[in-house]
């Protein structure tokens, strides 16, 4: 790829976007500070999320979402302590956080780590309690074969509760496995490739994608993925979820 000549990977569409590493734009913000910020995904795409990559320079303090809205995070590489000035949680690689709003919760990121964060503004459901706050890891989530697909595996590491509006999930394809059919829903969806890689369908385009690829996925984009190569593919993917389209 020869950027310096203006090529890129990345596709930017009305119904979907692919974002590559050749055209990542590093910036900082006041809120995260001392941190190297890669967004991927944002309102200004369509989008009713925003999705980054953090890596800090180093140790560093970051304060609770300035917009109030829940905040997800995936440690990629390094240490985060997340605290709600009573209890404090360390968290390491492949450990994760949905930290909602409007509890205090900070970050302290050891510097050289890395993280992925998802912030939304979270929409109740009459009757239910919004959830608090949950504290898992990727490898303690067992894989389930989706509809009963032993080449592809689901962990969800949301619950499934009514009080949650979001899902997000690892999804793992051996080599050759694929989605079962072009999926098309009034859900949005932002992935990140963690693994391996393969073909992506987004509406009437077909990418190639690879580890570190960010994929956005409008509402009723029609979508399609199948692995290639000699090892796993797996990618993490959020859409909103539990609510009505009208609500």
């Amino acid at each position: 790829m020869r950027s310096s000549l203006g090529e890129t990977r990345s596709r930017i569409k009305r119904s979907h976007a692919l974002v590559c590493a050749d055209s990542h734009e590093i910036i900082g913000l006041p809120h995260w500070p001392d941190t190297d910020v890669v967004s991927y995904v944002t309102p200004g795409l369509g989008a009713g999320f925003s999705l980054f990559r953090i890596v800090a320079r180093r140790d560093t303090l970051v304060a609770p979402p300035p917009h109030g809205g829940i905040r997800f995070v995936l440690i990629r590489s390094g240490e985060v302590r997340v605290t709600d000035g009573a209890e404090t949680r360390l968290l390491r690689p492949d450990d994760y956080a949905y930290l909602p709003s409007p509890a205090p919760f900070t970050l302290e990121l050891s510097a050289d780590a890395e993280i992925l964060c998802l912030e939304h503004a979270y929409k109740p459901l009459s009757g239910y309690e919004p959830p608090g706050a949950l504290f898992g890891a990727i490898p303690a989530i067992d894989p389930v074969p989706l509809k009963g697909n032993e080449q592809l595996h689901v962990q969800k590491l949301l619950p499934e509760a009514p009080g949650f509006d979001m899902e997000v999930n690892v999804m793992t394809f051996a080599p050759g496995g694929s989605l079962p059919y072009v999926e098309t829903h009034f859900m949005e969806h932002g992935l990140v490739m963690l693994d391996g890689g393969g073909i992506y369908r987004l509406d009437d385009s077909w990418y190639p994608v690879a580890q570190g690829d960010v994929i956005w996925m409008a509402p009723f984009c029609p979508q399609w993925f199948g692995a290639l190569g000699r090892e796993d593919a797996r990618y993490l993917i959020y859409k909103n979820w539990n609510r009505d389209p009208l609500a």
